[in-house]
């Protein structure tokens, strides 16, 4: 009997880490899709035209991945998690299969949108069926797995990307989608067993999602356009912050009042969980902004290809990995989280400072090692923010719970990368027009998209290094910027609490009293 027992929890695992295989590579495809795509686009440019609605292609996916996100995770929550993930796959592979379709920009731009809105049920949907699945207490390991994604994606993305655009066509780094994700529902449709308990007879909050997606569109809009298209002070921006303000204020007083709110109030009685999305936001803020002005120095000072500049950022993507892969087996060992978000909010912010020796004359190999502390300082908050949350989530909750964390890290990166990049911008200007005179500094940075590294070495050599010297003064303000977020963070994750973990997926309550 016995025998039979420990054979019949054997099988058990099996099953449940195969299915746990298929729900990760869900989320792979929305995570490496957007950094595939990224080393297409110029190829896309140059077939179908539209240079100027460029960025259109990533905004659109971005916009409507922000906006689907809490309605999938409230959408599993009271439908099904499972069927809700699948659909939410079955949705990214259409929206996949017409973008490689795609006959001109606008065409491209719409099919993305589309594929967005299935992207953001791949993550949500997969952490919250994990999260009933397996309990807090055992789930470091599978929060290991998921972490150790995300470094996966940044760095065989934009190599896969490349290969299938060179070898052969742009369209494939969106059919690529098709056979993973044909594999992914076939696994969680045959080994995923949550049972019939999870469906509900409510209704989605429709009021709640129309003003959450109009308040998401605002804030996009003006993180996008902001010192770019408009300036900081322009009607467009202000009208862009009010309406984001208004909607967010209204939202929140709908979702007090409404039966199933999108996002339930309920869940931010409990202060860890407040605390583990104020973290979020702030390490997504400082990841993304950090990550997206450091290639500019790579390429423009240090004088590489965009390839090469992507893989010198590796021992950044090796520290989150291997402090997330840790970090996860030590939780899961003892069940103590609490030190990993102080220990990460202080290590990503000397990490951060610690970039401020960068500068036009460092030596490459030191410019790469140094980005090694700041990823394992945003590997300790990642890992330790979505267990908090977890934990801090009824099950009925799960759904939007995780929805929540995913949210507002893609709303801190957007805002991080727009905030952050128009002190670069500012920089970058001013130190030209110090070196070179006000005109020439116009001139350079108006036609910055068409400067690429090659193109400057071209350039007079006092012309070159004076650009050089703004972009090294750009990124230091970028770094500055971030190192007061992520010492934010660090000054938060000192109210956390030592909440013991669940143990049992069905402790729906967990113990967080709110003083």
């Amino acid at each position: 009997m016995g025998a039979k027992g420990a054979a019949g929890n054997g099988e058990r695992s099996r099953s449940l880490y195969l299915g746990v295989f298929g729900l990760l590579l869900g989320m792979f495809l929305g995570m490496v899709d957007g950094m595939i795509v990224g080393t297409a686009l110029p190829t896309i440019v140059g077939e179908l035209g539209g240079l100027e609605q460029l960025s259109w292609v990533v905004t659109a996916y971005l916009l409507t991945t922000a906006v689907a996100t809490p309605i999938w995770g409230k959408a599993g929550d009271l439908y099904g998690r499972k069927g809700t993930f699948m659909a939410a796959i079955v949705l990214f592979l259409a929206g996949s299969m017409l973008c490689g379709l795609a006959q001109d920009m606008g065409q491209l731009i719409a099919f993305r949108a589309l594929q967005g809105l299935g992207a953001g049920g791949l993550m949500v949907g997969a952490l919250s069926i994990i999260g009933v699945l397996v309990p807090p207490r055992d789930s470091g390991r599978m929060q290991s797995m998921i972490g150790a994604m995300m470094p996966v994606a940044f760095i065989g993305g934009p190599l896969l990307g490349g290969f299938l655009t060179d070898q052969l066509s742009w369209r494939w780094a969106f059919y690529v989608n098709v056979p993973l994700g044909a594999v992914a529902l076939v696994i969680v449709g045959v080994w995923i067993r949550l049972g019939r308990t999870e469906r509900s007879t409510a209704r989605i909050d429709y009021p709640g999602v129309l003003l959450l997606s109009g308040a998401i569109l605002a804030l996009t809009l003006l993180a996008s356009w902001g010192g770019v298209r408009y300036g900081w002070g322009s009607p467009q921006i202000l009208g862009l912050a009010a309406v984001g303000v208004v909607a967010l204020a209204w939202f929140v007083r709908v979702e007090r009042r409404a039966v199933e709110p999108v996002i339930p109030p309920r869940l931010f009685r409990s202060r860890n969980f407040t605390l583990a999305q104020i973290l979020s936001f702030l390490v997504g803020a400082v990841m993304l902004g950090a990550t997206s002005y450091l290639p500019q120095y790579l390429q423009f000072v240090q004088g590489l290809s965009p390839t090469a500049g992507g893989l010198l950022l590796l021992p950044l993507m090796f520290g989150m990995l291997g402090v997330q892969l840790g970090t996860g087996a030590l939780i899961s060992r003892n069940g103590r989280y609490r030190i990993y978000p102080i220990l990460g909010g202080g290590v990503l912010t000397a990490g951060v400072l610690l970039l401020l020796l960068l500068g036009t004359d460092t030596a490459t190999a030191l410019a790469s090692a140094l980005t090694v502390v700041a990823g394992m300082g945003i590997g300790f908050v990642m890992q330790s923010t979505m267990i908090i949350t977890m934990n801090s989530a009824a099950l009925r909750d799960m759904g939007a719970a995780s929805g929540m964390v995913t949210l507002l890290r893609t709303v801190g990166g957007s805002l991080g990368v727009a905030l952050l990049g128009a002190v670069f911008t500012g920089r970058l200007h001013s130190g030209l027009a110090d070196r070179v005179g006000e005109g020439a500094a116009d001139r350079l940075t108006a036609g910055a998209g068409q400067l690429t590294p090659q193109v400057l070495d071209g350039v007079a050599a006092p012309v070159r290094d004076a650009y050089r010297a703004a972009v090294t003064s750009g990124l230091h303000g970028v770094l500055i910027g971030a190192a007061v977020l992520a010492a934010l963070g660090f000054a938060a994750a000192w109210f956390v609490r030592e909440v013991p973990l669940r143990t049992a997926v069905d402790m729906v309550d967990p113990v967080d009293p709110v003083d």
